[in-house]
Formats: structure tokens, sequence, C-alpha cells
């Protein structure tokens, strides 16, 4: 399949940003990419997928967003053996606890995560920042 899911939420748009660059960087690699709200994403289209990007902000204490992601990535744990996914968001302060959760909770689940971690961007991203992103995309399109 050519095309590469990139699935969302985002509360202020800098997690949204986030995917747009990733899905920029699968189309600029040849691949098609779907940037989509976790709301209009299909999660029989993820389970046929081999790779797909999943992307949150770190909420509250450091957690990922409860009442759609939290549901979301509970659901997509349950058939994550084998794929290889992609994780990312932006986070205003802490140290990246929500990541390295959301990490051990896919690798758990017999996932192989993307750079073997998340990425992560504080804020909105700046051109470094979306360059990272990019690049995330142009990995997932060459996998």
């Amino acid at each position: 399949m050519s095309k590469i899911i990139v699935a969302f939420w985002s509360q202020s748009g800098n997690t949204e940003a986030m995917a747009n660059a990733i899905g920029r960087g699968i189309t600029a690699a040849g691949k098609e990419a779907e940037v989509l709200h976790i709301s209009n994403v299909s999660m029989d289209d993820l389970k046929q997928a081999d790779c797909f990007a999943l992307g949150c902000p770190a909420m509250g204490a450091e957690v990922l967003e409860e009442g759609e992601m939290e549901p979301f990535v509970a659901e997509v744990e349950g058939f994550a053996a084998g794929k290889k996914i992609a994780l990312f968001g932006s986070y205003g302060w802490g140290d990246g606890e929500w990541m390295r959760d959301w990490e051990e909770r896919m690798k758990s689940a017999g996932a192989t995560i993307v750079n073997g971690e998340g990425l992560i961007i504080q804020e909105t991203p700046d051109a470094a920042g979306e360059a990272e992103c990019e690049s995330l995309g142009k990995q997932l399109a060459s996998l």
C-alpha cells in the first residue's frame, strides 16, 4: 500500500502542524500521505497498514489526551503487533514522559517504533522542527 496514514489529535494546532509536515515528507518521498484527525481514521485501514504515524500532544500531567486519543490508542494496541509506528507530538513543559510511556505501550503491544523513539517538539514547530517532521515522513515512506 503506497498510502500512509498520519493520524493525530491536536488541541492548539501544534501537533496538527507536525502531522502536516510528516505528510509533506511522505509525499516528497513518493508515497501518498493521508493526514487525518483521529475521528476520521478508519481502524480497518490502520489494521491493514504495515506502517503509520500517530500524534498527540502532552496533556495534563504528561499523559495522552483522555477523551478521544486514549481510547483510540487502546484500540490500536490490540492490533499493533508487527506494525511500524512513528509517534509524535508537541509539549509545553515537562521532559517527554508522556512520549516515553506511549513508546513503551506500543512496544509492549509488539510494534516497532520508527527511529526507536517518538518525535517531540516544544510548542509550535519552527523550521528545524518541521524539517525533523518531514524527515520522519520520508523514513516512513521508505519502510
